[in-house]
């Protein structure tokens, strides 16, 4: 058995006949090619490698880490590199691509593509390289001068895969791990984004410069999100230009409460009062466009203006559906439970849909029992 690995880790390691190879044949060791990509908010990061199996002619099961792979570095016999690291796949290279800088495991590595190479070790933790070359094969030419960054993993034990796999095991907006898995063991690499909001305010301001900038609601979609986090200044500046631009400008409940929202939040409380009073005003502005806004009001904590809001939907749009709604949550807010409870069930009565009726039903309990129904 030991010979036969021998003869495999060989046959991994060595230049394959495939490397001279003048026409399209068969991977080298029946090894395919694989890649995965993930998006990490605007972020791309993909990773092109040949996937090696467990089972090629014998079972080599337990003969994987420490002797196919051996631990530690290695004199490959061939090209410049002496001391050389597992290439984290088979065949050529393993490339590693980030579209933007990231970081991995808590260190910066600028946006580009690397050689990905590994220092396996029998108890401790594994060395991960990215290397500034992506092109040699393998790891015959490996060189540390290269080297754009070396970060240490703690490797693990999984379930068991056949096949070397990079997997993306989770992702959110501005992270994700992707972990190399072969055999019984997996290899998690953290990947973080610190400057996400950074990247889609870049982007927002690229596209309001094309095509995309001749829409007033791409500018109040800008601002919107300039607005949820914190870039107050861009946020008035692009919600002007939704309400007042040369060519684009449009005056409806959408781009003037934004602006009003934008003012707002740049202390012109006055010009805000105005502007908001004028949206609440406009032929556009529908009972589902006041209610939100009011809800929107309540989940800052504002309660007294969000009642306003709804007092004055009913006002405009008197028991159309959801003004009663609205009503029922801004007395429930400021602990009128009685007023809200009447309106709750009018309400109640018009509900368009077995989810709004739950929901009311629920609320209704809740406002008998003297309990806020907004909780």
């Amino acid at each position: 058995m030991r010979h036969s690995i021998i003869a495999s880790a060989l046959a991994l390691l060595l230049v394959p006949a495939a490397f001279a190879q003048q026409i399209t044949l068969p991977p080298s060791g029946g090894n395919q090619r694989s890649h995965v990509s993930q998006s990490i908010g605007l972020v791309t990061v993909s990773i092109d490698y040949s996937s090696p199996h467990v089972v090629r002619g014998i079972d080599r099961r337990g003969h994987i880490w420490g002797e196919l792979v051996p631990y530690g570095l290695t004199n490959l016999g061939f090209g410049t590199c002496t001391e050389c690291p597992w290439r984290a796949g088979a065949n050529e290279n393993t490339v590693f691509t980030t579209s933007h800088d990231i970081k991995v495991e808590g260190q910066p590595l600028p946006a580009g593509s690397y050689g990905l190479s590994v220092i396996t070790a029998a108890n401790d933790d594994w060395t991960v390289i990215f290397s500034k070359n992506s092109t040699s094969w393998g790891s015959f030419y490996y060189d540390p001068k290269d080297d754009a960054l070396r970060v240490k993993v703690k490797p693990s034990k999984s379930e068991y895969n056949e096949y070397l796999t990079y997997e993306f095991t989770d992702r959110e907006q501005e992270r994700a791990t992707v972990a190399l898995k072969w055999e019984d063991i997996q290899l998690p690499l953290r990947i973080t984004v610190d400057n996400m909001t950074d990247l889609y305010m870049a982007s927002i301001r690229n596209e309001l410069r094309n095509a995309k900038g001749f829409s007033s609601q791409a500018w109040v979609e800008g601002a919107q999100y300039a607005l949820q986090n914190g870039r107050n200044a861009e946020a008035l500046e692009w919600a002007n230009a939704a309400v007042n631009a040369t060519f684009i400008g449009q005056e409806n409940f959408t781009t003037l409460s934004t602006l009003a929202m934008a003012q707002e939040a740049n202390g012109k409380i006055a010009e805000a009062k105005a502007t908001r009073e004028k949206a609440f005003a406009h032929p556009t502005a529908t009972a589902l466009d006041l209610h939100q806004y009011a809800r929107q009001l309540l989940a800052k904590g504002d309660k007294a203006e969000a009642l306003r809001v709804w007092e004055l939907n009913a006002k405009l749009h008197p028991n159309v559906w959801p003004v009663n709604v609205g009503l029922a949550r801004g007395y429930s807010a400021v602990g009128r439970y009685k007023d809200a409870l009447k309106y709750a069930k009018l309400a109640l009565a018009q509900a368009p849909d077995g989810v709004n009726k739950h929901m009311l039903e629920d609320a209704v309990k809740a406002l008998e029992a003297g309990k806020d129904m907004n909780s």
